[in-house]
């Protein structure tokens, strides 16, 4: 019995992870699947590749076309979105429901102050 014990132990050590890592896996792409299959048109999203747009067709059961720009439209895979994202909110609307801000008062040289640009300081490469 003694024998057997560390084994056991051993199996079930390695084991579990790979249980546990496969259900995960099983998981997020259930999710991603059901994210494919629900988009909607006016959908905002970002695809694989970085791309936002809005989701303009969606008749075709393997592709969307997704607007990118007013008048853009192109046609991706349901596989290459990514995911749903907020949609933008307008600056005017933005700029009317945030309250006001207090501004700090910060140094600048008197370079600075006349040109109104914003200096970095340099990058340090390690180099000495």
């Amino acid at each position: 019995m003694n024998q057997l014990f560390l084994p056991l132990l051993l199996m079930l050590v390695v084991a579990i992870p790979l249980i546990m890592g496969s259900r995960k896996q099983k998981r997020a792409a259930a999710e991603q699947k059901r994210l494919q299959g629900d988009l909607t048109e006016g959908d905002r999203v970002m695809t694989t590749s970085g791309l936002y747009g809005t989701v303009a067709d969606t008749s075709d059961e393997t592709t969307i076309d997704v607007e990118i720009a007013p008048g853009v439209v192109t046609t991706w895979l349901r596989q290459a979105v990514r995911e749903k994202v907020a949609p933008v909110v307008d600056e005017a609307e933005e700029i009317e429901d945030a309250e006001p801000a207090t501004v700090e008062a910060v140094d600048e040289t008197p370079a600075q102050q006349q040109s109104g640009a914003q200096v970095a300081p340099p990058l340090e490469h390690g180099k000495k």
